[in-house]
Parts: structure tokens; C-alpha cells; sequence
């Protein structure tokens, strides 16, 4: 036999099994336990043009500070086909924004917790902000999923959404790319 090693069936299979949970392990770069899809290259964004683009409804922005985070990235494999964008943070609505956002009759905020935020937002967040949110306004802005939480008191915004994209062109759309 000379050194060779017989692993039978019992011992193939566990090799496989081994091979195939590694290779679904968490990237090494990832932070948070990989869980939010913020990776050590993912940098805090506070560039408006791309957050104006995408949320018209609310009107010209300041003081953002966001992350645009390409989903699934940190996989070593990668599906063909359209690739979903995380965009994450928080910015503020002109002086007044936030009421004319909330007052609208047609919507009915109520108050709600937003979701812990990455790690690298997290410093952003108002202290003791009040915030409210409504889930036909995020029907509104969003065609896959997103959910956006106002601070009337200092007319801020968090969002947390997947493929956002301008309100003008969610009428009539089911389906459709997204570029980062």
C-alpha cells in the first residue's frame, strides 16, 4: 500500500462536506460578523448627487453619510446576473422637509425604531431622535425593499434599502437593473 490512504465513501463525503461549508464561511475582510454587508473597503460616503438621484421624493439633501454596498461581494462565488446595491445611512431634509414629508395625508407614520446601523454610520445617527415611519411611503420609494425612518425634530432621514431607485421611474416598473 505504500503511504496511499483509503478514504471510502464515508470518508469522501465528509471531505466534501468540508470543502463545500468552508467555501460558504463569511469573507475574512467582512466586519460585524458579516452581517451587514460592510466590508473593511466599504468607506462612509457623504456625496449627495447619488442619494438625490435616487430619493427625489425628498427633495435636495445635506450632511449625508451613507454606504453603497454591493450585496453578496464578499462570496467567493458569484451568480451571473443584475447584482443588488445595499444603500444605507442618513442625511438631513431641508429646514421643514420632514414635516411636509410626514404631513401628507395620504401616509401614516407612526413612531418606529429604526434598526441598529453599521458599525461605521453608527457615530451619525441623532441621540435622541424621534422617529417615524410609514410603510406606504416606503412602498412609494422603493420597488424591492427599503424602509425609511424621519426625525421631524431635525429634519433627518435614515434609510436602509436594496436597489433604490428614483420615485419617477417606480410607476409601472416590476423589474429592472441597478448600477452602484
Amino acid at each position: 500500500m505504500g503511504g496511499s490512504v483509503d478514504l471510502g465513501r464515508r470518508g469522501v463525503l465528509a471531505l466534501g462536506a468540508a470543502v463545500v461549508l468552508s467555501s460558504c464561511t463569511p469573507d475574512s475582510r467582512s466586519t460585524d460578523g458579516g452581517n451587514d454587508g460592510n466590508t473593511d473597503d466599504s468607506k462612509v460616503r457623504t456625496d449627495l448627487e447619488p442619494l438625490e438621484r435616487r430619493f427625489t421624493a425628498l427633495g435636495p439633501l445635506s450632511d449625508a453619510h451613507w454606504l453603497g454596498v454591493v450585496l453578496g461581494s464578499g462570496s467567493r462565488v458569484s451568480a451571473p446576473g443584475p447584482t443588488d446595491v445595499r444603500v444605507v445611512g442618513l442625511a438631513r431634509l431641508r429646514a421643514g422637509g420632514v414635516a411636509a414629508v410626514v404631513g401628507a395625508p395620504q401616509r401614516d407614520f407612526q413612531p418606529a425604531t429604526p434598526p441598529q446601523p453599521p458599525s461605521a454610520l453608527a457615530q451619525f445617527m441623532p441621540k435622541s431622535a424621534r422617529w417615524v415611519r410609514s410603510e406606504s411611503f416606503d412602498n412609494e420609494m422603493t420597488t424591492d425593499s427599503g424602509a425609511f425612518y424621519f426625525d421631524p425634530g431635525t429634519d433627518s432621514v435614515y434609510f436602509d434599502t436594496i436597489n433604490p431607485r428614483p420615485a419617477n421611474t417606480l410607476q409601472g416598473s416590476s423589474n429592472g437593473s441597478t448600477s452602484p
